[in-house]
């Protein structure tokens, strides 16, 4: 089984300690959101590692450690503080990518630009000039892109909305002609970098040279590992092209404050959960 770590939290950046934690015992435990089941997941048999951040800093001289083949999907926005007010610095992120790529390969990691939103701060053609610029930064550090555009769910609504009000930031969420023209813009950067240009969950935008996203990956995983990682296709949602995992996450965790997450519900809420959380536990909160 693959590990995902995780979709739903920045576990390199966060909960570093308490990952090395749960691979030293070989296992963590979870709750099903919907019916606060336990269950224990094995670490110690995992096929390989899925890593999710915003800034692998805290977690890099984990990597080392790490005893499965692994892949890391790293999102690199470079967008104002007033969508993202506490990701980690570009020049950083970048810096971070460089150092895994000369140390375990260009296929470690794939550049997530994700999600695109376009607001009164980062308008299409912002976005064209950024994701050149980042691109050109990036360029042998990874051989592919995965871009998704902003999903309208209503708790980043209400904080969109909000931000209206205390910002006087207008944002709006172009109809799928504008977005499609826009993708083959991005595609054309990312090949002219030698990046495959992959779009995740939003079939809608597929064409020639641009590519159904496999955030976790059992081909790329393989190629880390040397050898055949058996896994079915399971995506999470209806247009995802994941192969199956279990992630080891937990909802309502991720302090980074990002505008239009998903997975936090209550800023104040993930925030008490990760002052409050014990590395020891088996269970992340």
């Amino acid at each position: 089984m693959i590990i995902s770590a995780s979709y739903k939290t920045d576990i390199p950046k966060f909960y570093s300690k308490w990952f090395m934690d749960k691979v030293d015992k070989g296992y963590c435990k979870m709750r099903n959101p919907y019916n606060s089941k336990e269950y224990k997941i094995d670490l110690k048999n995992a096929d390989g590692f899925v890593f999710w951040t915003k800034d692998l800093g805290p977690f890099l001289d984990n990597l080392n450690n790490i005893d499965k083949p692994f892949m890391i999907q790293y999102a690199i926005n470079n967008y104002p503080k007033e969508l993202e007010k506490s990701v980690v610095e570009k020049k950083d992120a970048v810096e971070h990518m460089k150092i895994v790529a000369d140390k375990f390969g260009g296929n470690t990691a794939v550049w997530r630009y994700d999600p695109i939103i376009d607001t009164s701060l980062t308008p299409y053609d912002w976005h064209e000039s950024n994701f050149k610029n980042l691109a050109k930064e990036l360029k042998n550090t990874c051989n592919e892109v995965v871009i998704s555009f902003f999903q309208p769910y209503d708790k980043a609504v209400k904080r969109l909305d909000c931000l209206e009000i205390m910002e006087d930031l207008d944002w709006s969420d172009p109809d799928d002609e504008v977005k499609k023209n826009f993708v083959y813009k991005l595609a054309k950067i990312a090949s002219l970098h030698n990046m495959k240009f992959s779009v995740c969950g939003q079939r809608e935008f597929l064409d020639k040279g641009i590519f159904d996203a496999k955030c976790i990956d059992a081909e790329r995983l393989s190629k880390i590992a040397g050898h055949k990682i058996k896994a079915k296709k399971k995506g999470h949602r209806e247009g995802c092209g994941c192969y199956e995992s279990k992630d080891v996450g937990a909802y309502d965790t991720c302090p980074h404050g990002c505008i239009y997450c998903y997975a936090v519900n209550d800023f104040d809420k993930a925030q008490s959960n990760y002052d409050s959380h014990n590395y020891r536990s088996d269970f992340l909160i």
